[in-house]
C-alpha cells in the first residue's frame, strides 16, 4: 500500500482540535492542492471562502445546526459553487448568453466538492485533521448575507481543519461497508439486492433487533429532524434563487 492510499484509509473526522495553529505554509498548501483538483473544461466553477473572522466562526457555530466545535476549529473554508466570473465574462463578449441552469449548479457543485476533497487530502498527509460540515447549506439566506454572496454564488460544503488531539487519534475510524454492498456493474443492483439492514450488520456486529434500533435511531436524528427539513426547505431557495 503506497502512501497516499495509506492516507485515504486512515483519515478520519475530527471534530476536536489541540491549540496548535496551523502555519502558513501550511495552509498555503492546503489551498494550492484545491487548485490542482479536476474540475469541468478547465474552468475552475468554485470560490473558496477562508474564514478567520472569529466572530463569523461563531456565527457558523450557530446557524451551521448549533455545532459549537466550528469556533475552535483552527482553519475554516467554505467551499463555494461560482458561476458568476464566467457567466459575466460570457455576457461581456456574447450578445445571447442564457442564464445560468440547474445543470450549471450541479456542475459548479461537482467542482467546488472535489476542489474540498483535495483538501481533506493534503491535510492529511501533513497530520491536520478535518471535517465536513454539510450544514452550511442550512440557512441559504442568512449565510447568503454573511458572506457576501452574489448571484450565482452558492455555499457548496463547509471545512474544518486543526491538528488532533490525542483522543481523536486514538479514536477507532468506524467500519466501511464491503465494495460488494456499494459496487455494482453495469447497471444498478438487480432487484435491489444492497440490502441497508445487511450491510449496516456486516460491519457493525450488531444483532437484528440492535440493526433495528440503530435504523430508527439514524432515522429520528438524521431523517425526520428539524435540521433535515431545513436544509431541504434551503436548498430548494437556493435553486429556485440560482434559476429564477
Amino acid at each position: 500500500m503506497n502512501e497516499i492510499i495509506k492516507q485515504l484509509f486512515d483519515r478520519k473526522s475530527v471534530r476536536l482540535y489541540d491549540d496548535k495553529n496551523i502555519d502558513d505554509e501550511t495552509k498555503k498548501l492546503i489551498l494550492q492542492s484545491a487548485i490542482q483538483a479536476p474540475t469541468a473544461g478547465n474552468m475552475s466553477l468554485y470560490s473558496i471562502i477562508n474564514i478567520t473572522d472569529q466572530n463569523i466562526k461563531d456565527k457558523l457555530s450557530v446557524t451551521c445546526d448549533n455545532q459549537p466545535f466550528i469556533k475552535n476549529a483552527k482553519m475554516v473554508l467554505i467551499f463555494c459553487a461560482d458561476y458568476s466570473r464566467w457567466y459575466k465574462s460570457f455576457c461581456e463578449v456574447e450578445c445571447q448568453v442564457r442564464k445560468p441552469d440547474a445543470g450549471d449548479l450541479l456542475l459548479a457543485f461537482s467542482d467546488a466538492l472535489i476542489a474540498a476533497q483535495n483538501t481533506v487530502v493534503a491535510a492529511q498527509s501533513m497530520g491536520v485533521g478535518s471535517c465536513y460540515v454539510g450544514d452550511i447549506l442550512e440557512n441559504y439566506e442568512v449565510h447568503k448575507e454573511m458572506l457576501n454572496l452574489p448571484k450565482y454564488v452558492v455555499p457548496a460544503c463547509l471545512v474544518l481543519f486543526g491538528y488532533p488531539t490525542e483522543q481523536q487519534k486514538s479514536r477507532v475510524k468506524p467500519r466501511r461497508y464491503k465494495l460488494e454492498d456499494i459496487v455494482c456493474n453495469n447497471t444498478y443492483f438487480k432487484n435491489n439486492s444492497n440490502n441497508q439492514f445487511k450491510m449496516i450488520k456486516c460491519v457493525t456486529d450488531k444483532t437484528d433487533e440492535e440493526v433495528t434500533n440503530f435504523i430508527k435511531a439514524i432515522c429520528k436524528r438524521k431523517w425526520n429532524c428539524n435540521f433535515s427539513k431545513e436544509m431541504s426547505r434551503s436548498v430548494t431557495e437556493m435553486i429556485n434563487d440560482w434559476i429564477e
